[in-house]
Parts: C-alpha cells; sequence; structure tokens
C-alpha cells in the first residue's frame, strides 16, 4: 500500500538547484536508505517530506490519516527534563495524562534513558540524538523518517538504533552514509544525483544491492554515450558536406543530428564523476617515534575517565579510539594534540612536530563568513604543497562552484562544512593528525576517498569515528576507553568488536559467506571431502547445474558480441537494453556458481 507520492519536486536556494522534477513513492514495507552527494538536497527533501518545508514546485500525495515521526540532523532542545520534551511532543495526540505519561516511560525506556529528570539541553550528542529518536518513535508513526542518525551516537547506541529500526518500524526512510548500518537496515536505496538522467536512482535491496545496480546502470550509460558519440561524428561528417540542395529530407535529418548532440551533451554531463581530491601533506620525517605517551590520566567533574594510559605513534600507524560517550575519546584526543592538559602523566614529541587537529564541532570554520573566506582566508591564492592555487580552482577540487564562494557558511549543508575544514587542514604539513569524527555527513562517494587517502597518509593517525567500515579499513592499533575496565588495547577494530560481543559487520557474518568446515579434518580420516546429503531434489540440481552455467556463459558471450556489431553501436536504445541484460546474466551467473559451490560442501 503506497503511503506517500512524491510528485515532481523541485527545490533550489537562490541560483544553486537542488534537485528537480524527483518523483517516486514510499509504500509500507518500505525500509529506504537515501544517499547523494553532500549539497544534493538530502536533508532539505526530508524537511518538505516532513512537511516543515515546502517545494518551489511539485506536491506531495498522503495516505488519509497518515501520521509522520521526524528527527531532524542536528536536534536542539531547551533548559528542560527529558520527560518535559516528551510531553510536550505527546500533548497534541494524547491529552490522557495517563496514557501520555505511560507513552513518554515507555519511550524514554526504549531508548534506555534511565533518568528522566536530566536536563535535555546538557545531554551529550549522542544522548541528544537518542532523544531526539525517542521523541519522533513515542507516538508510533505510520512512517518514520530520519536524518543522518548515527551521526553522534556511539557504537552501542548504533547498535542500539539498528535493533529499533529493524524489530519496531516497519516503513522508514534514513539518509544515512553508515555503510554498514545502510547493509542491515534497508530493503531499498535511493540516491539523488545529476549523473540520474531523472535525477535520482532506485533500486530494491540493501547498500550491496543497490552498489551492483548502480555500477551496472553507469556502465551502461557509459556504452550509450559512447554509440552516440559514434552517430554525432557521422552526423557532423555529413553536414560539413553542406549539401546543396537543403531538401525536406535534408533538414529533417539536421534536425535529428541536432538533437543528437543535444544528447550527447547531456549523457556527458551525467556521465562526468566528480570526485573530491585528497591529498594530506606529509612531513616526510624519518623518526620512528612521532609521540610518547607515559601514564596518562584525567578526570572530569570529580569522574575518572581514564588512567595510566601509555602509547606511541610511529609513522604510518593509525590509532582509532572507541568507547561509549562520556568515556573521554575526545578529551585523549585533545591531550594528545597538546590542546588540553592532562593529570597526571607526559607527552612526549618529537622536535618540531607539526599537528593538525580536525574538530568533530566543526567551531574552526566560522558560520559568519563567505565561502571564499573559509577556503582562502587571505586574497585570492592558496599555497598547497608549494604551489599557488586560485581560489576559483581550489574550491573546485572540493566540489564548490565558483558561483558559490560568496554565499556564507552557515547556508551549507554538514558534509559540506567537512568538505571545508578537510580543505583548510589539508594547506597543513602534518607529522600527525588527530581526527575527530571526520566523517560525519560525508557522502559514501567522499567517504571512499578520505579511506584511500588516510591510508596512503606516511605520518601518523590518531582517529575517534563511529563509522565502522572506515574504522576495520584503516586502522593498525584500537584503544577501548570503558569507565569499568579502564582501557585495553586491540590489534585491530574486528578484535575490539569480537571482544565486546559485538561479532563481524554483515559483510563477513557466517550467514552471508560460503560455509566453511568448522574442524580440520582429523589426521587417521581419509582426506576425502565431507558432504552433507541432499535431497532428491537438490541432486537434480546438482547433475544439471553445470549445464546451466554453461549455458549462461554462452548468452554472455553472444551478449558481448552483439554490443561490439555496427547495427547495436548506432541504436541507442539497443545498446541501453543490451547492456542492461548483460548485466543481470553476469551475475546470474556469479548466484549459480555460488549456488554450485554450496550443493557441493
Amino acid at each position: 500500500m503506497t503511503l506517500l507520492g512524491i510528485h515532481s519536486l523541485s527545490k533550489s536556494f537562490g541560483t544553486h538547484v537542488l534537485f528537480e522534477d524527483l518523483s517516486f513513492t514510499i509504500s509500507e514495507g518500505d525500509r529506504i536508505g537515501l544517499l547523494g552527494p553532500n549539497g544534493s538536497g538530502k536533508s532539505t527533501l526530508m524537511k518538505i517530506l516532513a512537511s516543515h518545508d515546502e517545494p518551489d514546485t511539485g506536491h506531495l500525495t498522503k495516505r488519509q490519516g497518515l501520521t509522520v515521526g521526524y528527527a531532524s540532523q542536528a536536534a536542539a532542545f531547551e533548559a528542560i527534563s527529558i520527560e518535559d520534551v516528551l510531553l510536550q511532543a505527546a500533548l497534541p495526540s494524547m491529552p490522557d495524562d495517563v496514557e501520555r505519561s505511560t507513552a513518554v516511560a515507555k519511550a524514554l525506556s526504549r531508548a534506555e534513558f534511565t533518568d528522566f529528570a536530566a536536563c535535555a539541553q546538557n545531554l551529550s550528542g549522542g544522548w541528544k540524538k537518542r532523544l531526539d529518536i525517542a521523541r519522533a518513535v513515542m507516538l508510533e508513526p505510520d512512517m518514520l523518517l530520519l536524518d543522518e542518525p548515527t551521526n553522534h551516537l556511539d557504537i552501542e547506541g548504533i547498535f542500539w538504533l539498528e535493533k529499533l529500526l529493524t524489530k519496531h518500524m516497519r516503513t522508514y526512510l534514513v539518509v544515512s552514509h553508515d555503510r554498514y548500518f545502510l547493509k542491515r537496515c534497508t530493503n531499498k536505496i535511493i540516491e539523488l544525483g545529476s549523473c540520474y538522467e531523472q535525477g535520482l536512482f532506485m533500486t530494491d535491496g540493501n547498500l550491496d544491492t543497490f552498489l551492483e545496480h548502480k555500477r551496472g546502470y553507469l556502465e551502461a550509460q557509459i556504452e550509450e554515450e559512447r554509440s552516440l558519440r559514434a552517430s554525432v561524428r557521422q552526423e557532423v561528417a555529413w553536414m560539413k558536406k553542406s549539401p546543396k540542395a537543403r531538401t525536406t529530407k535534408s533538414r529533417a535529418r539536421m534536425q535529428q543530428a541536432e538533437e543528437l548532440i543535444d544528447e550527447l551533451a547531456a549523457i556527458k554531463r551525467r556521465t562526468t564523476k566528480k570526485v573530491v581530491s585528497l591529498t594530506f601533506t606529509a612531513s616526510e620525517r624519518e623518526t620512528k617515534k612521532l609521540l610518547t605517551a607515559k601514564n596518562l590520566t584525567k578526570s572530569t567533574n570529580d569522574r575518572l575517565l581514564f588512567r595510566g594510559v601509555d602509547l606511541t605513534l610511529s609513522p604510518g600507524s593509525c590509532l582509532g579510539i572507541v568507547g561509549k560517550n562520556g568515556t573521554g575519546k575526545t578529551t585523549l584526543l585533545k591531550i594528545l594534540a597538546g590542546e588540553l592538559a592532562q593529570d597526571m602523566g607526559t607527552v612526549k614529541y618529537a622536535d618540531d612536530l607539526t599537528c593538525v587537529y580536525f574538530d568533530q564541532h566543526r567551531e574552526q570554520v566560522p558560520l559568519d563568513i563567505s565561502l571564499r573566506e573559509a577556503l582562502c582566508p587571505q586574497g585570492d591564492m592558496v599555497n598547497y604543497r608549494g604551489q599557488y592555487i586560485h581560489v576559483n580552482g581550489w574550491a573546485k577540487k572540493f566540489l564548490f562552484s565558483p558561483e558559490r564562494l560568496q554565499m556564507p557558511v552557515k547556508y551549507l549543508s554538514g558534509g559540506e562544512l567537512a568538505r571545508i575544514q578537510i580543505a583548510r587542514l589539508m594547506l597543513k604539513p602534518a607529522d600527525v593528525l588527530f581526527l575527530d569524527e571526520p566523517t560525519n555527513d560525508l557522502d559514501i562517494q567522499t567517504l571512499e576517498v578520505i579511506e584511500e587517502t588516510l591510508q596512503e597518509f606516511q605520518g601518523a593517525i590518531v582517529i575517534i569515528s563511529h563509522d565502522r567500515c572506515l574504522m576495520d579499513t584503516i586502522c593498525t592499533q584500537i584503544l577501548a576507553l570503558d569507565h569499568i575496565n579502564g582501557h585495553a588495547f586491540f590489534a585491530d577494530y574486528k578484535q575490539w568488536q569480537q571482544a565486546q560481543g559485538q561479532g563481524a559487520e554483515p559483510s563477513k557474518r557466517k550467514s552471508e559467506v560460503p560455509s566453511q568446515p568448522a574442524v580440520a579434518p582429523a589426521p587417521q580420516k581419509p582426506a576425502v571431502p565431507v558432504t552433507k546429503k541432499l535431497s532428491y531434489k537438490e541432486q537434480k540440481e546438482l547433475e544439471s547445474m553445470e549445464h546451466t552455467i554453461h549455458t549462461c556463459e554462452q548468452e554472455i558471450a553472444r551478449l558481448q558480441h552483439e554490443l561490439e556489431t555496427p547495427r547495436v553501436q548506432n541504436d541507442v536504445q539497443m545498446t541501453h537494453e543490451l547492456c542492461w541484460s548483460l548485466h543481470q546474466m553476469q551475475e546470474k551467473r556469479d548466484a549459480l556458481y555460488k549456488r554450485w559451490e554450496t550443493l557441493l560442501s
């Protein structure tokens, strides 16, 4: 059943177009992940769907009586108790005091709050996020809208959110760039972007399925562009001959050629890949010890955060700091960066050590200045690795068009603010990067670039991040902080997760990988494959599998050959259809091989 219809929505801020002519539907049971490059209008679209903003054009159609819960990207609360926050939100729908109090208590308990009288304004970022989500789900809406719900949540909070959504919410739309979260909690993905003809691309399935389909779609577009380019060359060559007789047939062909040229220009714009270019500058010092910390101890408000922390940072190392919110992760990072004093212990730096600090709250980017001033504080040029670059070129490097340089920073999205801060940090050569939640609000494409950049950085890195995929990829050691057990070091992120009883991420769970023997065969046993007993139906399937795979391979070869024929290359529609058929057939072949392995095991 369709809950919400989105019809030809468009929205702009000044001359900057966020999205145009968007149309899709949200049905009961849809668990949608909403993706898109920073600045593509995801948060604005969420506000429109929640009736907190209006589109420039287009409209929504809602099922009669539809109730919608909404949690924004950055919630702000007054200086009242968390219980009063929810009581105020429940009042319009629940005038009965007993019913309202029961609903509030249930929502706060589900969000794992214990002190209902705590001041909402004084909560940490993670607990403010939980409170906002609790407020959104309290009235059990038909559809839930969550904008970057994993930002500021610790790992425990993210697992709490995943459990809440998968067990208690049937329909929701969530903006998130947490790749593991998207794999676990979605059954449909929508990505906004100018690279798509309709302004968006939508597939059923989780993030893995979406990425496979997206790759097929983009490959088909490239093939279509290649075919169009060949057709346009032929038509341009014909027009250059300047036939003397301008017959009706000739005029029609010229008009058709002009349409092909326009179509080629449009598809070129869509297939032009814009990627943030990141390279942190290391100082290339050869010392083995950049920073050594001994017996670091810190308390706050008469509460011990950590005690006796010893660590050493060397070139090429990446230390990830993990732990629940409030365990002192940011405090330790600031102590190591020299931004805060420790109660006990020492921090020794190599001579002339240069450090770069990334602040999770973006406090280093004033909101009252223009984008130009933020990217280039002095004059019109920046000095990057000894080379002077004009501010227009520097802005393009971070996907900002020169036309937006006069825009105030306060109007930019969270992801765009993060890109500004990264741009400022890249101008400073560093031996050590201290990164406090650098990936908040960044789109997946930029996240992947950051992963690659940090892996190539020659200095040392200390990072706090709730992006499990990033930490799993780049960290060479994990320091876990815990109020109860003190602190402990782990070889990698996976080892720490296992110690927490969280297990591996979805892509590595037992249910999602081919099964392996739990125990190696005993030495006295013959080295013969141990196979399970197949049913009659499975045995028949196994006997025919080799022929089925061979048939599939033949069809793939036929489609590849047909794509190379001139007849197809001159037909845009046929090229697109064949590319999609080829992609589906290749997926079928891969699935057959996996099934064959399962039957043989």
